[in-house]
């Protein structure tokens, strides 16, 4: 059957089970062709049909629930899909009355164990979410309270308690939460007028009262311009705004102070004739006087004396100054670095609250245990704040795998216990076969440590042999296979000569070497000194290095020490060649940027500006300014082709004289 024929087919049996029983809709549907998906498909619709019916026939709550529950059974024995009976609930929701919401949403509160259960949770935790969420934009506030309070207590059984879709975890603020009132600028008293009994008045007004009641006009718009701090405590860190909030604060507590309250002065007990202090929406009755409301007041100037004398009214103001000091002064992850409080200020958080909670004390009925049981809420607030500056990490702790606890391990005993224990004929155990084994080698460890078998350094003679056959150009050995190249050779090697002698390390006859820059090449001039004093290499002219004795060192290292200095016909002719580059070689020669910036404004012309830096180079050095100095200069610059322009040429060219 196709999946219409099968849908059309289920009315039937929904009529015949009268949305009861789910054996028939079993037995139906294992009768039917198809696969297990198309059968699932027919009967979600079948059901979101049938409440259809019911809805737009007027039915009752309880035949609207009895689809869902109709849709329970089936989702529990997998003939329709889990998420059926959610889409059922948010279909019911948005097309009945409020009232049949209300008796709706007690199945709801009743089946909240199927719904945390691991086959509806995953399926139906957002269709809750946002049909709760919908459900509440439709109510009011202020005459749906306690089904309001209902939903949002269902949400909390049935979220976990670290679930961040019900957390404000950026600390947003309600800011749309506007009170209104009378802002005209009045000056002076307001008079209360007269009320005849002809005249109508709206809810919460006074329908019979003295003649004249005189209201400070200045303290009710004080007292009420608090409800914007109240909305938005993060404005109280600005300057104008804090003077402002002190001003108006100061004011309204020395009102409570002056006015104190009698034990009858509770809003429900002190409802007579003529009064309703309770200025809400939604007023108690005095029959019940357990009743709790969440009301928000009317903010009328006529009713501010009456407000100011009803305790439970004074009561949520005064929390309302703990709540905001608490979060002035509380560390919140996502304040910005600028909310910081001044010590002005904390200074008058200080004092404030203290007179807060007093006021608290004094204000009837129970006043000590109310302001206590504020303290304590308050105190737990911060841990709550705490958890969730901390990332909100989850409550449920893993549970620790049972393990058998671990056999405890003797101490071991030290060497030094061992060998006090143990004889020196006997065998020592070291912790492991290999040291045990090398201990044992020997009865006395200190007498094998003097044998001469443990001389293990190596003669000057032996050890570089292999480095002196090597430096021999008739063995042809390339410098990349040398030994001295090797840098483990190349670090015994200055061991054993450093042993040896501090000869080796004189620095006169290094130093007049040229070609000793390296560590390998200084091994291989020194490979060369010892093959002469050696017996077995008594023929030293058949050894062709290009070493020489240390006469003849000493004599080459005088040459090379006498400075060539740069001839005036050169110094020519490398300005000419630099051209712009001379800033670069100005660098390398050492001269400073002053230097540079001078030369550049004394002198227009390119020429001109090269040879005065090369001018002052000689003059600022002196003897140290030679031509190696300035060919090395040049070849750092990357102008080597004026090195082999100038200085190569000429020297070819003196060779070519000799």
């Amino acid at each position: 059957m196709t999946f219409e024929t099968t849908r059309l087919a289920l009315k039937d049996v929904f009529a015949k089970s009268q949305a009861k029983d789910i054996s028939l809709i079993k037995s139906f549907l294992s009768t039917q062709d198809g696969g297990e998906g198309e059968k699932k498909l027919a009967l979600d619709q079948a059901f979101r049909d049938r409440l259809q019916g019911f809805i737009s026939e007027g039915a009752t709550h309880s035949e609207l629930t009895s689809v869902v529950a109709l849709s329970i059974s089936a989702a529990q024995d997998n003939l329709c899909s889990p998420s059926v009976p959610f889409l059922l609930l948010t279909d019911t929701f948005d097309s009945v009355t409020i009232d049949v919401c209300d008796q709706v949403f007690k199945f709801v509160e009743e089946k909240v164990s199927i719904w945390k259960s691991p086959q509806f949770y995953v399926s139906g935790k957002n269709f809750l979410l946002r049909m709760s969420n919908d459900l509440l934009r439709r109510l009011s506030k202020a005459h749906n309270t306690v089904f309001c309070g209902r939903i949002q207590l269902f949400l909390a059984k049935f979220f976990p308690l670290d679930e961040k879709s019900g957390l404000n975890l950026m600390s947003n603020f309600n800011k749309e939460n506007v009170t209104f009132y009378n802002k005209e600028n009045l000056e002076g008293p307001i008079q209360v007028e007269e009320k005849d009994d002809s005249m109508e008045y709206e809810e919460g007004e006074m329908s019979e009262g003295p003649s004249s009641n005189h209201i400070d006009y200045q303290l009710y718009r004080k007292f009420w311009s608090l409800q914007d701090y109240f909305r938005d405590p993060v404005q109280c860190y600005t300057k104008d705004k804090w003077k402002q909030f002190m001003k108006n604060t100061r004011s309204v507590l020395a009102a409570f102070s002056s006015m104190k309250l009698e034990p009858d002065s509770m809003s429900s007990s002190s409802m007579t004739k003529g009064k309703e202090p309770m200025t809400t929406k939604q007023k108690p009755t005095v029959q019940d006087k357990s009743s709790v409301f969440f009301a928000k007041y009317l903010t009328s100037e006529k009713l501010f004396d009456l407000q100011l004398s009803d305790s439970s009214f004074r009561r949520y103001v005064l929390v309302q100054f703990l709540i905001l000091f608490q979060y002035l002064s509380q560390q919140v992850k996502f304040k910005t670095a600028t909310l910081v409080l001044t010590e002005e200020m904390q200074l008058f958080m200080k004092t404030t609250l203290d007179k807060v909670y007093e006021l608290l004390k004094e204000t009837p009925p129970d006043g000590q245990k109310f302001a206590a049981d504020i303290k304590h809420i308050l105190d737990r607030e911060e841990h709550w704040n705490n958890w969730k500056n901390e990332g909100c990490p989850s409550f449920v702790k893993e549970k620790p795998k049972e393990e058998s606890e671990p056999k405890r391990r003797p101490r071991k005993r030290t060497l030094g216990e061992e060998l006090e224990l143990n004889p020196t004929s006997e065998k020592v155990d070291m912790g492991s076969p290999e040291l045990t084994r090398l201990w044992n080698q020997s009865s006395n460890n200190l007498e094998a440590c003097r044998s001469e078998k443990r001389m293990y350094l190596p003669s000057l003679e032996t050890f570089f042999e292999e480095a002196i056959e090597q430096a021999d150009p008739e063995a042809m050995i390339e410098d990349d296979f040398k030994v001295v190249n090797n840098s483990n050779y190349a670090w015994q090697a200055l061991r054993l000569l450093a042993r040896r002698s501090p000869h080796f390390f004189q620095t006169t006859s290094i130093a007049a070497q040229p070609s000793v820059k390296t560590i390998p090449a200084y091994l291989e001039l020194m490979a060369t000194k010892l093959a002469k004093e050696m017996p077995q290499f008594n023929n030293v002219e058949e050894i062709k290095t290009e070493a020489m004795d240390n006469d003849e060192l000493l004599k080459a290292g005088e040459e090379e020490k006498e400075v060539t200095k740069v001839s005036p016909e050169d110094m020519d002719l490398v300005a000419l060649k630099l051209g712009a580059n001379w800033k670069t070689l100005a660098v390398e020669l050492g001269l400073t940027e002053d230097e540079i910036s001078n030369t550049q404004t004394e002198f227009a012309e390119v020429k001109e500006q090269s040879r005065h830096v090369l001018k002052s180079w000689l003059e600022e050095k002196g003897n140290e300014a030679c031509e190696e100095v300035l060919v090395k200069a040049l070849t750092e610059s990357g102008l080597n082709d004026i090195v082999q322009s100038v200085f190569q040429k000429k020297k070819l060219e003196t060779d070519d004289k000799l």
